[in-house]
């Protein structure tokens, strides 16, 4: 895919790996139109060359005025980079079920909206590339982060049997898992409705916390995910999978591959320093 010439959609631009994505890939020559909740309330920085439009991924109505709005201006859509979400943390006896259906109403099927939106035209056209953006917790589920992993491993399913749908259409999709890059995304992971100080997951679930702040704290530039984006849409094949972030956490994941269930889970607890 040549990306000079390209038309791509990046869900989730107005921060983070969002917004890191969009504003690499339009300096890179491609014409770029992000998408956020409320683009009038988002402050643009000098270098984002890239038309910012509303959408509202748990609404369709939203996600198909926003889509027929593109292929109005572009009539194509070369490739659809889809970062948007939401994070919670706390124990599932904590978390209420109402929780689970806004986060997988948002991480899963605001995906699903926004890829059956732009997929039609890209099979029409007969090519076309589909990056979903999701975490490590689509390889490994994580303590504390139960309801949030659960919509990763969803989204994870989703592009596997995708890739084999499309894959006769000349269209691609892949699913990059990452772990704790230098964003906002986990300052504004919401804590469980449930919690409480009289919590009895408290201690576990601060100690849990303190390893994910400061995973955050030490992670890498978002740009490199959006490095890794644009290799994979230039790329002449889209690989299916790829995992980014530390080393110790992609170990800790790759670990789940070879080590005994119970050996894993002991690892995985006292990397979370859990008692």
């Amino acid at each position: 895919m040549d990306n000079r010439e390209s038309v791509i959609v990046v869900t989730g631009a107005s921060s983070g790996i969002g917004n890191a994505c969009a504003t690499f890939l339009a300096k890179k020559g491609s014409r770029v139109y992000g998408t956020c909740r409320n683009p009038a309330s988002y402050r643009r920085n000098a270098d984002e060359f890239f038309e910012m439009l509303p959408m509202e991924l748990s609404d369709t109505a939203s996600v198909v005025k926003a889509a027929d709005r593109i292929y109005a201006a572009e009539r194509r859509v070369d490739a659809l980079v889809c970062c948007a979400g939401s994070g919670l943390v706390g124990s599932i006896e904590d978390s209420s079920v109402e929780e689970a259906e806004s986060i997988m109403n948002v991480n899963y099927l605001g995906t699903l909206r926004t890829i059956k939106a732009f997929l039609p035209g890209m099979r029409e056209e007969g090519k076309g590339r589909i990056v979903v953006v999701g975490g490590l917790e689509g390889v490994v589920a994580t303590p504390f982060q139960g309801l949030f992993s659960a919509s990763e491993f969803a989204l994870r399913a989703l592009v596997q049997s995708l890739r084999l749908e499309i894959r006769g259409f000349g269209i691609e999709a892949s699913f990059i898992a990452i772990g704790s890059f230098r964003t906002g995304f986990g300052q504004n992971r919401k804590l469980a409705v449930g919690y409480s100080a009289s919590s009895a997951y408290k201690p576990s679930l601060e100690s849990a916390s303190g390893i994910l702040s400061r995973d955050v704290a030490g992670g890498a530039d978002p740009f490199i995910v959006a490095r890794a984006v644009y290799n994979i849409l230039a790329a002449r094949h889209a690989a299916p999978m790829r995992t980014m972030g530390s080393v110790e956490r992609r170990m800790c994941a790759y670990s789940s591959r070879w080590l005994p269930a119970r050996a894993f889970e002991r690892r995985l607890g006292k990397y979370y320093r859990l008692g």
